[in-house]
């Protein structure tokens, strides 16, 4: 064997035991972006093809926010899964609600049996999801607290929790004898014991609520969270330029949140190009990750440019 064949052989037999090592180890893939410099995301929630996330997997956004669920029932994605999409160098994080029940949800029928009055009024908007009384423990014991373990135990970077917006929205007459100040607080110290224990089980674990950023003035909100979420800061489903007081009002609440270190997912509803273009414009400038997209949430949007 001549001299340059040996080196050959032996620079083969160095990367055949680096690549041993690696697989032993796990292969980790390209490493995700830190979650503060993060510009794009993609937002889906049914319908992935073939109930895969190959699609989202070779897709050029940073971070995904899929349903736990491939069905929004019980087929759970699996840590498999979770861990082909992270390998791609993107971040996963886990969607579900945590001041309202969907009808079509697993642990549905289980609240209707054994704590029937923690479901409350209708949400007019979506027939078939009902706010809860989130503030009882049993909601804590039946839905949020296994919800959390199912995503930790799938591999998820972190959550993104929705329906903070409940602490508005309960029925006054079903919130025994709570005024809208108090379940402000309700909400936030529910956040707060979310992000408590998923932290306490994995370190640097995302907490990542939707909406409701007026949320920060409550105590223990923002340093439990590491970031926000944000519907309709530019436009409404669809093409509807938010021009209504609250927009504002979010806006500012959402901009000191990015002042206080945390990350933004800005999501907004129009299809009209010119819209879409100006949507993108506004995430750029005010630092926030953006995607413009369908109400349904049924497909993945194109990056902004």
């Amino acid at each position: 064997m001549s001299k340059s064949a040996g080196l050959v052989v032996a620079a083969a037999m160095v990367v055949a035991a680096v690549a041993v090592v690696a697989l032993q180890k796990g292969d980790a893939g390209r490493p995700p972006p830190a979650p503060g410099s993060i510009t794009s995301w993609a937002y889906q929630l049914q319908d992935y093809p073939g109930g895969r996330l190959d699609q989202l997997a070779k897709g050029p956004h940073q971070l995904v926010v899929i349903d736990l669920a491939r069905d929004a029932h019980s087929d759970f994605f699996t840590a498999g899964e979770i861990a082909a999409v992270r390998r791609t160098g993107k971040r996963v994080l886990s969607y579900f609600e945590i001041g309202s029940i969907e009808d079509f949800r697993p642990e549905y029928p289980v609240l209707q049996k054994n704590a029937g009055d923690l479901i409350a009024n209708e949400w007019p908007e979506w027939p078939g999801e009902f706010f809860v009384r989130y503030y009882d423990e049993r909601w804590w014991n039946l839905v949020v607290r296994p919800r959390v373990d199912q995503a930790l135990k799938a591999g998820f970077d972190g959550v993104y929790l929705d329906t903070p917006l409940a602490y508005e929205q309960l029925d006054l007459a079903s919130a025994q004898g709570r005024d809208r100040a108090k379940l402000a607080r309700d909400m936030a110290a529910l956040i707060v014991r979310i992000s408590d224990y998923a932290k306490a089980r994995k370190a640097g674990f995302l907490i990542v609520p939707q909406n409701s950023p007026e949320l920060r003035h409550q105590p223990g909100y923002t340093k439990a969270v590491d970031g926000i979420g944000m519907e309709e800061l530019f436009y409404q489903a669809t093409d509807q330029k938010c021009t209504a007081d609250y927009c504002a009002e979010n806006l500012a609440e959402t901009r000191a949140l990015r002042k206080a270190g945390k990350f933004v997912l800005s999501v907004d509803y129009a299809s009209r190009p010119g819209l879409v273009s100006a949507a993108c414009g506004r995430y750029q400038a005010e630092g926030f990750a953006g995607t413009v997209t369908v109400l349904d949430l049924d497909r993945t949007s194109p990056p902004c440019p």
